[in-house]
C-alpha cells in the first residue's frame, strides 16, 4: 500500500521529482536544470559545464570565503532487470514507510535534501558568511572522465576554491548520520597479460600454459601482506576481478592469459610501490608478461576539523548520536576534490540497497537529513 499522501514533505517530493527523470549514466535527463529551477531563484549564480556528453553544473551563492560546497551526481547505475523490482525503479513510490526507486539512497535523496536545506537555512540566514555552491555532474557512476575531475579543473584554473565539500554520497550503515566519511582509500587497476604458447593439450611439451605458469604468482599475490592499515585506514587489499584464457576450445592450450585486479590502498603505501612490489613477485615466477596500469584515485584523509566538528555537531543536534568516522568502502569524486585543499566529508542515507534491484531509503530519513545538511550550513556558516 502507498502511502505517500500521509507522509510527504518537500524533501520527499523533490526526491521523487528527480527519481522519475531515467538519468542512467551519462544522462541527466534534467535533473540539473531541476535543481537549478529551486536554486538560481535564491540568488544562486548557475554555470553549466558540459564536458564530451557529461552534463554539469557549478552553482555559487555569495563571493566571500570561506565556500561550503554540497556535491554529488544525478547520474544513476543501470536498474538491472526491471521485471524483478517490485515497482517500476523510475516510478517512485512510497511503500510502508520506505522511498523505492532508482537513485532514492545513491543519491538523488542526498541531492533533494541539499536543496531543500539550502532553502530553509537561506530563509533564517540571508546573512550568512561566506559562500555556498553546488558541484554536480552526471558522470560519477561510469568512467568520471568528464565530470567532477573537470569542473574541478575548471575552478583550479581560475583559481577558485573550496574550503569545505559536503558530498552526499550514502555513507550511513543502519540509521542515518550514525558513519561519516571522512576519507577514501586509493585505487589501482592493473591489468596483467601472461604470455604462454598455444598448443595442443595432448602435446603440452610443444606448447607453454599461461594459466599454469601465472597460477603460483597469484597465491603469493593473494597471500601477500601489502601493509598494515593505520588508525584512520584498514589495510590494503588486492582483488582479483577476473581471469580469462583459451580459444574457447577444449583441446587447445591457450597463447595467453589476462587477469584484471585491484587494490584498495591505504595511506601506508603508495601506488609506484605496490606496482614495483607486484612486478617483483610476478619476475620471481620468471614469467613473461604485460601490464597496464590505472590509478582511479589516491587515498585522502580530512582530519578533525571544522567541517567534521561541524557535520559531528549537527548530526548530534538531530539525532542525539556520536557519528562513526570511516574510511571504508569504495571510491567517490572526493577523490578529485580532496587534492586541491578541500575538506572533504560524504554524508547521505543508509547504504543497505544502493545498485540493488528495489533501490529504497526511509522516507522520513530524507527530512532527517534535510535537517543536518542544515545544522552544517549553521554551524559554518552562521554560527558566531
Amino acid at each position: 500500500m502507498t502511502d505517500f499522501l500521509k507522509m510527504t514533505s518537500k524533501t520527499l517530493e523533490l526526491a521523487m521529482d528527480l527519481i522519475r527523470r531515467t538519468s542512467i549514466t551519462p544522462e541527466d535527463e534534467g535533473c540539473q536544470e531541476l535543481m537549478i529551477s529551486r536554486l538560481e531563484p535564491l540568488g544562486f549564480k548557475v554555470e553549466r559545464l558540459r564536458f564530451g556528453e557529461v552534463e554539469n553544473i557549478w552553482l555559487r551563492k555569495g563571493d566571500q570565503s570561506p565556500v561550503l560546497a554540497f556535491a554529488g551526481h544525478t547520474d544513476v547505475v543501470p536498474t538491472g532487470p526491471v521485471e524483478k523490482w517490485d515497482n517500476p525503479p523510475f516510478q517512485p513510490a512510497v511503500i510502508d514507510g520506505m522511498l523505492h526507486g532508482r537513485g532514492a539512497a545513491d543519491m538523488k535523496g542526498s541531492l533533494a535534501a541539499m536543496v531543500t536545506a539550502c532553502e530553509d537555512f537561506l530563509a533564517d540566514h540571508s546573512d550568512h558568511k561566506g559562500s555556498i555552491a553546488f558541484l554536480i555532474t552526471s558522470d560519477e557512476e561510469g568512467p568520471a572522465k568528464n565530470g567532477t575531475v573537470k569542473v574541478i579543473e575548471h575552478l583550479e584554473a581560475r583559481k577558485e576554491k573550496i574550503d569545505w565539500c559536503l558530498i552526499g554520497e550514502p555513507s550511513s550503515t543502519h540509521v542515518v548520520g550514525d558513519v561519516v566519511k571522512n576519507g577514501r582509500r586509493g585505487s589501482l587497476h592493473g591489468h596483467l597479460t601472461i604470455k604462454g604458447i598455444q598448443g595442443h593439450v595432448a602435446y603440452p611439451h610443444l606448447a607453454r600454459n599461461p594459466v599454469h605458469e601465472v597460477a603460483l604468482a597469484i597465491a603469493d599475490l593473494t597471500g601477500e601482506t601489502w601493509d598494515e592499515g593505520n588508525e584512520f585506514f584498514p589495510p590494503t587489499s588486492f582483488q582479483i576481478w577476473q581471469i580469462h584464457a583459451g580459444t574457447g576450445a577444449s583441446n587447445v592450450i591457450p597463447g595467453e592469459c589476462q587477469v584484471n585486479f585491484n587494490f584498495r590502498f591505504s595511506s601506508e603505501v603508495t601506488a609506484e610501490q605496490l606496482q614495483k612490489r607486484v612486478k617483483t613477485i610476478l619476475d620471481n615466477h620468471q614469467l613473461e608478461y604485460d601490464i597496464d596500469w590505472h590509478l582511479s584515485g589516491q587515498p585522502f584523509l580530512t582530519h578533525p576539523g571544522a567541517l567534521v566538528n561541524a557535520t559531528q555537531k549537527a548530526i548530534l543536534d538531530v539525532t542525539g548520536m556520536t557519528t562513526e568516522l570511516s574510511t571504508s568502502g569504495g571510491t567517490s569524486d572526493g577523490r578529485f576534490i580532496a587534492p586541491t585543499g578541500a575538506q572533504v566529508v560524504e554524508l547521505g542515507p543508509v547504504n543497505a540497497t544502493i545498485h540493488k534491484v528495489n533501490e529504497c531509503v526511509k522516507a522520513e530519513d530524507l527530512d532527517t537529513l534535510q535537517e543536518i545538511y542544515k545544522g552544517i550550513l549553521r554551524h559554518l556558516l552562521a554560527d558566531k
